[in-house]
């Protein structure tokens, strides 16, 4: 089973910019999108194979999930189950038989770290929720985390340390849900690789001298991890100014 991941900053604007193309040419089962900012209305792009489900932010053109998939899972459902977190469109768990499909999206704390109490909140409520699902069967949680963990996934580390995306709070709220009981599987079998990002700013060029950071993820229980390979990040993809990433999961 492949799985893919993207933030698609604007799914309606990637359509534009290549989607379908890369949705074709890389046969995922299962693609997780993230940042849609879109209706269901106003999403022009179908499959017949593939069953669809959008979690839209109540809060037109912001935020929102969305996963397409070609096995259809036992049961979705949209949000954690807390009002305070579930009217920005951030999460959709699909159920199947030997695990849980977790696309999810962190709040950014913006420049001005005036989000970072509701994300450190965000965090613990999310926690909380996986290791609940955790308890019937393990969980694959993928999607933009926003937040590069360690200074291996970041370039400038140092002239970052403190800005929205590496404060230590949002870096000490991944290492705890790590430590929890879930690997980063890019790094669990990459460990010492650098220069692997999957965002890059707009500005000064950064794509292309690589100036990234590394904030989009798969992390798994850590029951299966053994059931985990090929993960990959496709920093030759344009169409936003995240790249996707993907594992393949074999659970047989």
């Amino acid at each position: 089973m492949k799985i893919i991941s993207w933030n698609v900053a604007g799914f309606r604007a990637c359509l534009k910019k290549g989607f379908e193309d890369f949705f074709d040419k890389e046969q995922a089962d299962i693609y997780c999108l993230q940042e849609v900012k879109a209706l269901e209305d106003q999403i022009d792009f179908k499959r017949k194979d593939y069953f669809s489900y959008l979690n839209p932010a109540d809060k037109k053109g912001y935020s929102g999930t969305m996963i397409y998939t070609n096995i259809e899972p036992l049961n979705v459902s949209f949000g954690i189950g807390i009002d305070e977190h579930d009217h920005e469109g951030r999460v959709i768990t699909l159920e199947y038989e030997d695990f849980y499909l977790v696309n999810q999206y962190v709040p950014n704390v913006k420049r001005d770290l005036s989000r970072l109490d509701y994300r450190m909140k965000w965090e613990d409520d999310l926690k909380n929720y996986l290791k609940e699902l955790e308890k019937n069967k393990p969980v694959v949680v993928c999607g933009d985390f926003n937040v590069a963990h360690e200074e291996i996934d970041i370039k400038n580390a140092k002239a970052n340390i403190g800005n929205a995306g590496f404060t230590y709070e949002e870096r000490n709220k991944f290492t705890d849900l790590l430590n929890s009981g879930f690997i980063d599987t890019y790094r669990y079998y990459n460990p010492d690789k650098d220069d692997a990002f999957s965002w890059w700013s707009y500005m000064g060029k950064a794509r292309e001298n690589n100036v990234g950071w590394r904030i989009d993820y798969f992390i798994v229980s850590k029951s299966i991890i053994s059931k985990v390979s090929n993960p990959s990040i496709y920093s030759d993809v344009f169409g936003s100014d995240h790249c996707p990433i993907g594992i393949e999961l074999d659970m047989n």
